[in-house]
């Protein structure tokens, strides 16, 4: 007898069969070509290699990598391999690649996220012409004042430290881009910009871009069905940056300057004897009749090193943003094709124990030569970005930082908090991820 082979059958099975052919020769493919491209962990077929991303701290999974497959990686963890490319090749590495998340998620009016085309260049001219470092010193009467504003509120209210180190620089942004003069305390769009950049941030991370370009039906599950999150995640952002998107802002440096303050703060409750030295130096220099200004920065280089330590040790853009390759190209004799995402792994490049002994310690002493002169090594040309795509408003930003950090060894002391009886409230430091 003649078994029959219809009805459901007869579509599932071609189905399963063509899924494993393409999936089989998929995987011939790439073992054909994996000896010409850049070393790297076994991908799954389909999923790639989401699966083996800490999610929480994907730029510690990249750095296991980088340790595993050496450092000439796309993923790069190297500062001699990007300054190789990305920065010496900029024509090559300038691009941005196809991130799922950005526009769902609200962002797409961000040039810093737009490819290597006219328009980018347009906006980039625009903004250079404002942000570069001659143009930016008009800034610094500016940002003098919103300094002296945050230490006033900061001793007011202390605890709430890390809200006046977001109202100091979202301020200063706003007053530096459209002339905005917010209130020093609670200003309805300070507090607006600061809840939608705070979600955007969380949301528009690497491992999430990844998942939602392999599974785009996700945004359109129904609410109630399991894996919806994204799609509600996706809808608030969105919100949030349509509220935004008139409110005069500059987003990095609203969201790189508090964070670095913040860091700043963990740093001086961890080692206290660098806020003694750091004191010291200050009352030497400048005495204890005024603040600090912009002229004595040369005459200050425990505190620069401060500021550069502050940079290294945790850097707040771990990741950075991807660059794209506009061509392809061959580095070390591995194969980089076009369109593929290179990514710099600023932590690695931080925390490498060649370049940075007891790399997780911080020690300012590390950028001070024999002589007491700032050494050559400054984490500015890494944490901010490279070559083309490197951050156009970092000089605003770090003259922000730098005064802050001066002002407030100059005002204030930081120390641990304690409860009522007076006894040191233990704490475990927490990070958050994200894209930018």
């Amino acid at each position: 007898m003649a078994s029959s082979f219809n009805g459901p059958l007869a579509i599932i099975a071609p189905l399963i069969v063509l899924i494993t052919i393409t999936v089989v020769r998929r995987f011939i493919a790439n073992r054909k070509h994996t000896r010409h491209l850049p070393p790297g962990p076994v991908p799954f077929p389909l999923l790639g290699s989401i699966l083996s991303i800490d999610a929480k701290k994907p730029w510690l999974t990249y750095t296991e990598w980088g340790a595993t497959h050496d450092q000439e990686m796309v993923m790069i963890n190297s500062q001699h391999v990007a300054e190789a490319l990305v920065v010496k090749r900029s024509n090559i590495y300038s691009d941005r690649p196809y991130l799922a998340t950005v526009e769902p998620f609200g962002w797409s009016f961000n040039f810093g996220l737009e490819g290597y085309n006219d328009k980018w260049r347009l906006c980039r001219r625009l903004f250079h012409q404002t942000f570069r470092l001659e143009s930016a010193l008009k800034f610094r009467p500016m940002q003098i004042r919103r300094t002296r504003e945050m230490i006033l509120n900061m001793i007011e209210d202390p605890q709430q430290y890390h809200s006046h180190f977001a109202t100091f620089s979202t301020s200063t942004a706003m007053s530096a881009v459209y002339g905005y003069e917010p209130s020093p305390r609670n200003d309805p769009l300070v507090q607006l910009v600061g809840n939608a950049l705070h979600l955007g941030m969380a949301v528009l991370t690497p491992e999430r871009a990844m998942i939602l370009k392999t599974f785009p039906f996700l945004l359109k599950l129904p609410d109630w069905c399991w894996g919806s999150s994204i799609k509600r995640d996706a809808q608030l952002s969105t919100d949030r940056i349509t509220e935004m998107r008139d409110v005069p802002f500059q987003y990095t440096q609203q969201r790189i300057t508090p964070a670095t303050l913040m860091v700043f703060v963990l740093a001086m409750v961890l080692y206290p004897d660098i806020q003694t030295r750091a004191q010291a130096e200050i009352d030497s220099m400048i005495g204890r009749d005024r603040s600090p200004t912009f002229e004595d920065r040369p005459s200050l280089p425990y505190i620069d090193a401060i500021v550069r330590e502050t940079y290294r040790w945790s850097p707040i853009v771990p990741l950075g943003l991807p660059h794209a390759t506009l061509n392809a190209d061959t580095y070390n004799g591995y194969f980089i094709p076009k369109g593929a995402i290179v990514m710099t792994n600023i932590w690695a490049i931080a925390r490498n124990e060649k370049r940075y002994p007891n790399a997780c310690h911080f020690k300012p002493e590390r950028f001070i030569d024999a002589n007491g002169s700032l050494t050559d090594d400054d984490p500015k040309e890494y944490v901010f970005g490279q070559g083309r795509r490197v951050c156009p408003g970092r000089y605003t930003a770090d003259a922000s930082i730098w005064c802050a950090i001066a002002t407030i060894f100059a005002t204030l002391d930081i120390s641990s908090a304690k409860d009522d009886q007076g006894n040191v409230i233990n704490f475990t430091p927490k990070f958050t991820t994200g894209l930018v």
